[in-house]
């Protein structure tokens, strides 16, 4: 990036919230359990993968608010219970406040779909007398996503108050769910001052899955286009990159090893599932595909959170060779191999 005079800024949603919230959920929480909180339900269903940040905070933001929060756990150890599922990660969160943890397989994920395992949860709950608010995967709904169209108010009044005023030429985030990139897509697409292309990285299924699925989102949030429909609408307004690599949760040595060189000379974490992964697909596939369409660019990294996913990788990391461990030799006893003798 440096050979191309790119300037890199981030936009930290990672913040925002404290451990328990960090990260994009939180943008679509806020819509969604205002309805849950106005309709008068006391609990709330949702359902994501084994280490879930969209779980996390649900789970989180119900507790704070007064309601019971339900996870539906996709994960190849579905038959693990109890003590047996452990506490890595978001997991350890999801227990600390109090969830009732459901577990399926991707097979059972797959072959069932997401809104009937929230519905049929959503039915066992209503059955013991309790009135439930069903949440779909990554709070990616109409409702959810208007949480990302005051985002976009955000960034531009933060942008806006840039010293010199720079143009800002592109927009980068990772997209999992599709409710992020159709509030981002539409946001900017009604911003005056800026006008941005807009990347969204796929973090799973393929850039056609995407623009299919945030058109739904856009035609459920009431956008109407004159011009081609809303798909069309939504491919003029942004570009959606296939970058999964191995698939959704599944690290490549070389994604790994960029997280934490990243981490190194800046300091700011990526997780491995959603914004290392993108930014890596961005940085490495994007960027040298078509070097001169960057050149003296000023991109805008959305980073969207999930540092607590790291837990899940850490033996996969190599940090050794960054953050070697040393026994301090305090006694000159020469212990020899990891020590050092002051």
């Amino acid at each position: 990036m440096q050979e191309l005079g790119v300037s890199l800024y981030i936009k930290r949603d990672d913040m925002t919230g404290g451990v328990e919230l960090g990260g994009n959920k939180v943008r679509k929480l806020e819509f969604l359990l205002a309805d849950a909180s106005a309709n008068g339900n006391d609990s709330v269903v949702t359902i994501g993968g084994e280490q879930s940040n969209h779980c996390r905070a649900t789970a989180a933001a119900a507790r704070m608010i007064g309601m019971e929060p339900n996870l539906i756990l996709r994960t190849r150890r579905a038959n693990a219970v109890q003590q047996d599922f452990g506490f890595v990660g978001n997991i350890l969160f999801d227990r600390m406040v109090g969830s009732t943890i459901f577990t399926c397989t991707p097979g059972e994920y797959g072959r069932i779909g997401s809104e009937a395992l929230v519905k049929k949860v959503c039915e066992h709950l209503e059955s013991i007398g309790k009135k439930p608010y069903g949440i779909p995967v990554g709070g990616s709904n109409g409702l959810g996503s208007w949480g990302y169209i005051k985002g976009v108010e955000e960034l531009e009044a933060q942008w806006n108050q840039e010293e010199g005023s720079p143009a800002l030429d592109h927009v980068v985030f990772a997209c999992g769910s599709g409710g992020t990139a159709a509030g981002i897509a539409l946001g900017l697409a009604m911003c005056e001052s800026l006008s941005p292309q807009v990347h969204a990285v796929g973090v799973c299924d393929d850039p056609d899955y995407f623009y299919d699925y945030v058109a739904g989102i856009a035609e459920e949030m009431g956008l109407e286009s004159d011009e081609g429909g809303t798909l069309d609408f939504i491919q003029q307004h942004m570009t959606a990159h296939q970058g999964k690599g191995l698939g959704y949760a599944s690290s490549t040595p070389e994604e790994l090893e960029f997280v934490s060189q990243f981490s190194l000379e800046t300091g700011i974490a990526l997780d491995p599932v959603y914004s290392g992964k993108a930014l890596f697909h961005f940085v490495t596939k994007v960027l040298t595909a078509n070097p001169d369409d960057y050149r003296g660019k000023n991109i805008l990294f959305w980073h969207t959170g999930g540092a607590l996913g790291m837990y899940d990788k850490g033996n996969d990391l190599s940090l050794d060779t960054i953050a070697p461990v040393y026994r301090l030799d305090v006694y000159g006893n020469d212990g020899g191999g990891r020590s050092i003798t002051i």
